[in-house]
């Protein structure tokens, strides 16, 4: 079962338009490419024809991630201001002694956003999701470290 991400409708909404244009577009055009590369004749040792596969199976991919995603988002608005680290938060934090500042969300949605981005699922989005403004924590980064995580402050993502 695929993890359930929180992405705004802003977001979504620009998720969804990806994937119509790799579909709709996308496709198309590379096809094109690789029948053109096709009519060259030998294939194995046709640059253009391996690269246009190429291609394809990049954009097939990034289409089955995105419709994983669409199927398995929690689309909502920005949650309330109180503090609490929730999806939808920016989150401005001492972390291992280094200030950090990132959004709880969808990784895969953060594109432009002009702020990292960390899933819920991430162990830092996970050691902090529930926590408050204040909140001193530790959590057990993938390499075994425990890390300390002093949360400065939690406010709803604008963007």
């Amino acid at each position: 079962m695929a993890d359930t991400q929180w992405l705004t409708q802003a977001q979504y909404d620009l998720l969804k338009s990806e994937l119509a244009e790799r579909i709709e577009v996308k496709r198309a055009e590379i096809a094109k490419l690789i029948d053109a590369a096709r009519q060259e004749g030998d294939l194995r040792e046709n640059g253009g024809y391996h690269a246009a596969r190429n291609e394809q199976s990049m954009n097939e991919t990034r289409i089955q991630a995105l419709q994983a995603l669409l199927e398995n988002a929690q689309v909502g608005e920005t949650p309330e201001d109180d503090g609490i680290v929730e999806p939808g938060m920016v989150v401005t934090a001492l972390v291992a002694g280094r200030e950090q500042t990132f959004l709880l969300g969808s990784r895969d949605a953060g594109g432009d956003l002009g702020v990292q981005v960390f899933s819920s699922t991430a162990p830092l989005g996970a050691a902090v999701l529930g926590h408050k403004t204040g909140d001193t924590i530790t959590y057990e980064a993938p390499n075994g470290r425990e890390i300390k995580v002093e949360i400065l402050e939690a406010k709803p993502f604008v963007g």
